[in-house]
C-alpha cells in the first residue's frame, strides 16, 4: 500500500520537475488546486480511511502535465474503488504482520522445519486445539513458597528478659487445576514443628459455593481466621484463648461458604457452615471432637470512606457424655479509610462479645467474655492501637480477668514491621502481671502478612 502511494507521488513530482525545463513555466492555479486535492485523497487513503467526495477533475489540456495528472487521477480512483468496496475502510498497512511472518520464517529455518504458509493455522491439528507448554525446566510446576518469622523479646517484672516465644511459618500454595487450589502452612517454634493449616479449596461450584477440605482455622469472629503474626496485637484476644483455645480454634473437616442472593439495606451477606474435628480444651477437654460451626456475616458500605461489618457465630460439640460446650458470639467492625489515602490513613474499631455454656457432670456454667480494640494508622509507616479484654473463666469457680494492651507499630517496609507493646493483666485473686514486648515480623515470598 505504501509502495503504491510512493510511486504515485514520485510520478507526480517527476512530471512537474520535467515540465518546468521543457515549458519553462509555472503550473497554473487550477493545476495547483488539482494537485492539492489529489494529495489530500492520497493522504486519507494512506491513513487507513476512505477518501470522501467526488474524484479530482483535471483541467483539460494537451501539455504533458495535464495528461499525466489525468492518468494518475484515474489510477488513484481505481485504487480507491479497490480498497473501499461497498464503503468499507481500507486495511491499514500490515507492517506488524510482515514483521511477524519474517520472525516465524527465521524461527522455522533455525529449527529446521518448513515455514507455515500465509493463512495456515499452526495451532490446529486434527480439528482440535493443542496447547503445548515449552518451559525449559520443571520449576514451573513448583508451588509458591513463602516464609514468615515472628521474633519476640519479652520483659516481665521479676522475670527478666526472655525470647522463647519466637515462631516461624513456611507456606506453600499452588493452583492444582482449573477447579481447585491448595495451601500448606507449617509452623516451627520452641515446641517443635506442627501443621498450622493444610487444605484444598474449590471455587465456582453450583450456587456460588466455595468448599474447603482439610485442616484450617475456623471462621468465628473477625480475628480467629488470622494468623498470629498478622494480628493487630501480639496475642489473640483473651476471650478466644479462654473459650476456644490458646491459639484460637482450628479443625480438620469441611467448610462451605456462599453469599446470599438477597440484600438488606444494600448490604452483602455471607454464610459459613463448617463441620470439623477440633481440639479445644475449654470446649471438650483433651482430644479431638466433632464440632459444628455456623456464621453469618453482613457488610455495608456506609460511605466512600467508611464500611461496617456485623457478624454472628455459633458453635458447639460433645465429648461423649462428660463434657459439652456451646459458644454464641456477635462481632462488630467499623473502618474508615479515605479512598485517596488508603495506604496512609485508617481507623478501625472492633468489638466482640461471647457467651460460653459448659455442661459437665453435676454442673452447668454460663460465662461471658468480650474485647474491644481501636487501631489508628496515621501514615504509611506508623500505626497506634489499644485493646481491652474482659473474660470469665469458662468452667469451675468463676474468676474474672481483664487486661489492657497498647501498641505502637512501625512498618519498616511491606516485608518487615516492628512493634512495641505493653500489657497490664489483672486476675481477681491473682494480682497483676505487667510486661513489655518488642516484636519483629518479617515475610518472604509472594504471600506475606495474610489477614483474610
Amino acid at each position: 500500500m505504501r509502495r503504491n502511494h510512493g510511486m504515485v507521488l514520485g510520478l507526480i513530482s517527476l512530471l512537474l520537475l520535467g515540465a518546468v525545463p521543457a515549458a519553462a513555466q509555472q503550473p497554473t492555479e487550477e493545476i495547483r488546486q488539482s494537485l492539492a486535492r489529489l494529495s489530500a485523497r492520497l493522504d486519507s487513503l494512506e491513513r487507513g480511511s476512505c477518501p470522501t467526495g467526488p474524484a479530482v477533475v483535471i483541467p483539460p489540456g494537451k501539455d504533458s502535465v495535464s495528461q499525466g495528472l489525468s492518468a494518475l487521477s484515474a489510477r488513484l480512483e481505481r485504487l480507491i474503488a479497490l480498497r473501499c468496496q461497498a464503503g468499507a475502510a481500507p486495511a491499514a498497512p500490515d507492517t506488524v504482520g510482515d514483521d511477524l511472518a519474517a520472525l516465524r520464517a527465521a524461527a522455522a529455518a533455525a529449527a529446521g522445519v518448513p515455514a507455515a504458509t500465509p493463512g495456515q493455522d499452526t495451532t490446529a491439528k486434527g480439528g482440535r486445539t493443542e496447547f503445548i507448554g515449552r518451559q525449559r525446566s520443571g520449576s514451573a510446576l513448583n508451588p509458591e513458597i513463602s516464609a514468615t518469622g515472628d521474633i519476640r523479646l519479652v520483659g516481665r517484672k521479676h522475670h527478666g528478659l526472655s525470647s522463647n516465644e519466637d515462631e516461624f511459618e513456611v507456606a506453600l500454595q499452588s493452583t492444582l487445576d482449573p477447579y481447585s487450589n491448595a495451601k500448606l502452612i507449617l509452623s516451627f517454634g520452641a515446641d517443635g514443628a506442627a501443621l498450622e493449616e493444610g487444605y484444598m479449596w474449590y471455587t465456582g461450584l453450583p450456587g456460588r459455593v466455595r468448599a474447603d477440605l482439610g485442616q484450617f482455622r475456623q471462621q468465628i469472629g473477625d480475628l480467629n481466621r488470622w494468623h498470629l503474626h498478622a494480628l493487630p496485637e501480639s496475642e489473640y484476644p483473651l476471650v478466644y484463648q479462654r473459650y476456644l483455645g490458646e491459639e484460637g480454634l482450628s479443625g480438620a473437616g469441611l467448610s462451605l461458604y456462599t453469599t446470599l442472593p438477597l440484600s438488606l439495606a444494600h448490604g452483602t451477606h455471607e454464610v459459613w457452615l463448617q463441620g470439623t474435628s477440633a481440639e479445644s480444651d475449654p470446649l471438650y477437654g483433651t482430644g479431638r471432637h466433632g464440632t459444628l460451626l455456623g456464621r453469618v456475616q453482613n457488610f455495608w458500605q456506609l460511605s466512600r470512606s467508611t464500611y461496617g461489618q456485623v457478624g454472628f457465630s455459633a458453635l458447639g460439640g460433645d465429648h461423649g457424655d462428660t463434657l459439652r460446650g456451646r459458644v454464641l458470639g456477635a462481632d462488630l467492625r467499623l473502618t474508615w479509610r479515605p479512598p485517596n489515602a488508603g495506604t496512609r490513613k485508617n481507623l478501625t474499631f472492633r468489638a466482640e462479645g461471647y457467651r460460653f455454656r459448659g455442661h459437665e457432670p453435676g454442673a452447668v456454667t454460663t460465662r461471658y467474655g468480650m474485647f474491644a480494640d481501636l487501631v489508628l494508622q496515621t501514615s504509611q509507616r506508623w500505626i497506634f492501637g489499644t485493646r481491652y479484654d474482659y473474660v470469665e473463666t469458662p468452667r469451675g469457680v468463676e474468676t474474672k480477668e481483664w487486661q489492657v494492651s497498647p501498641t505502637i507499630t512501625w512498618w519498616e517496609s511491606e516485608f518487615v514491621y516492628l512493634r512495641l507493646e505493653g500489657r497490664h493483666h489483672h486476675v481477681d485473686g491473682g494480682g497483676n502481671d505487667n510486661r513489655l514486648l518488642l516484636q519483629a515480623v518479617f515475610a518472604m515470598g509472594p504471600h506475606k502478612h495474610e489477614t483474610y
